[in-house]
């Protein structure tokens, strides 16, 4: 596969000013020595993999990228300048404690033109208990900071199910949010992952029932105000889908670069060296997993289903050659017939009754793929 043919561009920057409690992700605290050994690797990198790459996405996450001093993002946003041309979403995230505005113009100046915030609520108790060193203020002010140098396309991150999170406090953050007047919004369930902070203080995981009350008021309140719930986790105003997530969801290949990064090329997987020491030794390294095609159908099904459009059966059949209800007929049949899926001319898709459930019909279709 030759670079151009991949259509979108993740980059891993694994450092934070301080570590959340519910984060699980491939970072650190952020030093000002390793950070610039990491730039010297990923300069390194995007030379070897990524010559001839024109993305229509960019995606920089992190870790936090915006906890990059200026000339340390300077340098990195200048890296990636060669690949910019054809690029329609360039994203990078950001935390709301960002005060430099000169980072905000630097952004700017290099094209970047979407913004995702890591709001997660905008209650005070809570953001305490995550970790979080921001208020609800400092959104609010750093999306007017952008929307003045001229990126108003911007997505905010909630999360719900906190510990001892009420509805009332639910309620409270995505009103709070909607003040924003962002464009996007992504509203994740909190997961207790082993080696995060929460998972070592042994936290539990938010009642089940509670979660769904949760997941069926944010859906109802955010419909109310004209977003539309495209993927299962993420809602946006007409137009403002993420192109870029929409490309891993369409199961398309996307090149990942750096420490924490994960791409898809070639019907293989790849992560780096699971260090970041070990990154910087050998930036090149790449841990390859290679897919059956039979994995591949129960990944492109899976990632299909989250959208609201589903499947495109056509799409399905240059990838593989065939139909999901080919190769899962008894899934399909009694899926649909439960009412839990249905089917226009060219997407394969589940239904209101379907959607909330997705999980469960995932693991019938991976039960009839015996994975």
């Amino acid at each position: 596969m030759t670079a151009n043919s991949i259509p979108s561009l993740y980059v891993h920057v694994p450092f934070c000013a301080s570590i959340c409690s519910y984060c699980d992700f491939s970072r650190q605290v952020y030093n000002a020595e390793t950070a610039d050994r990491w730039l010297d690797a990923m300069e390194r990198e995007l030379h070897a993999r990524a010559d001839g790459l024109k993305p229509e996405t960019i995606y920089i996450g992190g870790g936090t990228p915006s906890c990059l001093p200026l000339f340390q993002l300077d340098r990195l946003l200048t890296l990636l300048d060669p690949y910019t041309e054809e690029v329609k979403e360039y994203t990078v995230e950001c935390n709301p404690e960002l005060r430099d505005r000169r980072v905000i113009e630097c952004l700017a100046s290099h094209r970047v033109n979407r913004i995702s915030i890591g709001l997660q609520t905008a209650d005070p108790s809570l953001l305490k208990t995550c970790g979080r060193r921001h208020d609800a203020a400092d959104v609010k002010r750093l999306v007017d900071q952008f929307s003045a140098c001229g990126i108003s396309n911007i997505s905010l991150d909630l999360m719900y199910g906190l510990p001892e999170q009420t509805m009332e406090q639910l309620e409270q953050s995505i009103a709070f949010a909607l003040s924003c007047q962002p464009r996007h919004l992504s509203l994740y369930s909190l997961t207790i992952e082993p080696n995060s902070v929460f998972g070592k203080k042994g936290v539990q995981s938010c009642d089940a029932d509670l979660e769904a009350d949760m997941y069926e008021c944010i859906c109802s309140i955010l419909r109310e105000h004209g977003y539309l719930h495209y993927e299962i986790s993420n809602f946006a105003l007409p137009g403002y889908e993420s192109r870029h997530n929409t490309n891993t969801w369409e199961y398309r290949n996307f090149l990942g670069i750096g420490y924490g990064a994960w791409g898809m090329e070639d019907h293989c997987r790849y992560t780096h060296a699971d260090t970041l020491r070990n990154y910087l030794k050998d930036p090149l390294y790449r841990n390859v997993t290679e897919l059956t095609e039979q994995e591949r159908m129960f990944e492109a099904v899976m990632m299909g289903l989250r959208l609201r459009s589903g499947i495109s059966l056509q799409r399905f059949s240059e990838l593989f050659g065939t139909t999901p209800e080919t190769c899962y007929p008894n899934t399909v049949r009694t899926l649909r017939e439960r009412g839990l899926l249905a089917e226009t001319d060219d997407r394969l898709f589940c239904t209101e009754q379907g959607w909330p459930l997705l999980n469960s019909l995932l693991v019938e279709f991976m039960e009839e793929a015996q994975l």
